[in-house]
């Protein structure tokens, strides 16, 4: 089971990873042990690999800053769902092989502490008796994801993913 981490809209890059902890500025520092630091010292100490993060529209608002998705990944995030994703952090973590959903119905539906289950495979997240269907991102994204990142989907195809 996971753990739901519930964030309101207008999550910024800055507030999962303030700036003073990037990895150019602290290269002896894993930019996971960093995740929401400030913002949500609870999520710091707490959160653990499998969780979920279920946000509020425009998550990932801010600057383009790549470590921000990264350190939700290392954290071991298992998926993001919210009804918007700041356009770069969105193609940040498909590139780094974050899984989001955009979900707006299912955000409201879910509350901080929910034990869930997420199917990656079947694009599902049980809660309790009751499943919901998680919308599927565009092919090209869903293969990235898929692969653990563009760099894996590059070495196991070749090249970059046809998009339609």
């Amino acid at each position: 089971m996971s753990r739901i981490w519930k964030f309101g809209a207008d999550v910024d890059t800055d507030q999962m990873v303030p700036g003073r902890f990037a990895p150019y500025m602290r290269p002896d520092h894993d930019v996971a042990d960093a995740a929401f630091i400030e913002a949500r010292p609870d999520f710091n100490r707490e959160a653990v690999a499998g969780d979920v993060i279920v946000a509020g529209a425009n998550f990932g608002c801010g600057s383009s800053r790549e470590y921000a998705p990264l350190a939700l990944k290392r954290r071991g995030i298992a998926a993001i769902i919210a009804p918007s994703f700041a356009r770069i952090f969105f193609r940040n973590a498909v590139n780094l092989g974050l899984p989001l959903f955009v979900a707006s119905d299912l955000v409201h539906q879910l509350h901080e502490g929910d034990q869930v289950t997420v199917d990656l495979n079947d694009y599902q997240l049980i809660h309790g008796e009751r499943s919901f269907a998680l919308p599927p991102l565009p092919d090209f994204a869903r293969a990235i994801v898929e692969a653990g990142g563009i760099v894996n989907y590059v070495r196991e195809h070749g090249g970059f993913p046809e998009v339609a």
